[in-house]
């Protein structure tokens, strides 16, 4: 098994684990391919709630360069809303379920069919 594919097993049993649900698996896997080597980077692969800087990192480089949306005050609630989602006692909070979740949230998953 590649070390993407150990990674997407991960993602699955986080998801059901957490009891993440609303986001398909497929979504989560083209999520992951699109963030290339970040994945597998110790300090890129998770998002740190608590940080701030680290939910506007998720803010400007994905919602608003890669979704195309506009800076706002939506944006911050919804990343708080992922958050909340995920669980605040969920320490490993992957990326590319995070990302998923926003995209879903946004209705920009079309931006991973094509």
């Amino acid at each position: 098994m590649s070390k993407f594919d150990e990674l997407v097993v991960k993602y699955k049993a986080s998801m059901d684990k957490h009891e993440i649900k609303g986001v398909s698996m497929k979504l989560v896997t083209a999520v992951a391919k699109s963030l290339g080597p970040s994945i597998y980077n110790k300090n890129s692969q998770l998002v740190a709630c608590a940080q701030a800087p680290e939910r506007d990192r998720v803010k400007n480089n994905y919602l608003i360069k890669k979704l195309g949306l506009e800076d706002g005050s939506k944006l911050d609630a919804a990343i708080l809303d992922v958050c909340a989602k995920m669980g605040s006692r969920n320490r490993t909070k992957h990326r590319p379920i995070f990302y998923a979740l926003l995209a879903k949230k946004f209705k920009k998953t079309d931006i991973y069919t094509s």
